[in-house]
């Protein structure tokens, strides 16, 4: 067990996100495509394959500083957001804290407490759940005109993030507490206060001093296909997760995804475009087809929408609660044409 906690640590200087490459519009060869990535990496570690199919990262000119993940609409591009979220979960259950709040910090900031590489790193699904914990959390960032990690703009694409989170948690009445700010003086006293739980991790993570204040990587797995739910990004996991209080029946969630009209040809191009496999087709032994959406997996990147040949597709912004807990008829046909 001792080798396997030394393991990630020692992965803690892999700052490049990984890259599902299943889940990319460019590899799903969705129309239109996207370089979402390439164009907000501040450093140019994203390059566009030669057919513009695929992408590479240049992992000496990533820095880890996560805005191509934060921009990423299909999770192709993802970090392991369970150590973050366990983190601010810690923080929240210690006790006795130096702050009233829970703290992430950037790693240039000056401040204590547990830091990212940059704030960019920082997603809806993260703020989302603090609010569903009641944990009132406090963004801390540097001087970003002057970081070599990250973009001048982060703090204002933090605030956009948190924008998307508290529309997320409108319907359940229990608003995310998140402060953006910049560092000041007094936050160098910020301390790394974790619970009991958390505990033996913090013992392991003070051993190396540039470690005493982060929040140690550990690499995801690469995604196994052949699981239908480990297909989903963990963004959109912890964004459903995290909907509690649960909403009232008639609450309308924020949740982009697609409706099918009767213009529908019943041809596979939403299914093979899909990069999460949010929508099925299942071939019926009649001969006919049925059309199903996994609400929770969808990403709202509306590649279907823009692949579809007859453009039958139509986005929804907002769906019930009830709907995230089966999958959804989109349309049913006695042929296929």
């Amino acid at each position: 067990m001792l080798q396997g906690v030394l393991a990630r640590l020692d992965d803690a200087g892999n700052h490049v996100p990984r890259f599902t490459a299943p889940r990319c519009l460019l590899e799903r060869q969705a129309v239109g495509g996207c370089d979402a990535c390439h164009a907000t990496c501040p450093h140019g570690a994203i390059t566009l394959g030669m057919l513009g199919d695929s992408i590479q990262i240049d992992p000496d000119l990533c820095t880890g500083c996560g805005l191509c993940v934060q921009v990423c609409p299909s999770g192709a591009l993802e970090y392991n957001l369970e150590p973050a979220l366990q983190s601010v979960r810690d923080q929240q259950d210690a006790a006795s804290r130096a702050a009233p709040d829970a703290s992430l910090t950037c790693s240039r900031s000056g401040a204590g407490g547990p830091s990212l590489p940059c704030l960019g790193r920082v997603t809806p699904a993260l703020l989302s759940a603090a609010g569903a914990w009641g944990v009132p959390l406090t963004l801390i960032h540097g001087d970003c005109a002057a970081c070599p990690v990250g973009a001048p703009d982060v703090p204002e694409r933090v605030e956009r993030v948190l924008d998307t989170a508290q529309a997320l948690r409108a319907p359940t009445g229990k608003p995310a507490q998140v402060t953006v700010r910049p560092a000041t003086p007094e936050d160098a006293s910020r301390s790394l206060t974790v619970s009991r739980r958390g505990a033996f991790g913090a013992l392991f993570r003070v051993g190396k001093q540039h470690l005493a204040q982060s929040i140690p990587e550990s690499p995801l797995p690469f995604v196994d296909w052949s699981v239908p739910e480990d297909r989903t990004p963990q963004e959109w996991t912890w964004r459903a997760r995290s909907l509690k209080p649960t909403p009232p029946e008639d609450a309308a969630i924020p949740w982009p995804a697609p409706l099918v009209d009767d213009t529908c040809i019943d041809c596979p191009v939403c299914t093979n475009v899909c990069p999460t496999d949010a929508i099925t087709r299942d071939l019926q032994p009649d001969g006919g087809v049925k059309l199903l959406l996994n609400l929770s997996a969808c990403t709202g990147c509306m590649g279907c929408l823009h692949s579809c040949p007859p453009q039958a597709i139509h986005a929804q912004t907002h769906w019930r609660p009830a709907a995230f807990g089966a999958p959804l008829l989109l349309r049913e046909s006695d042929t296929i044409m």
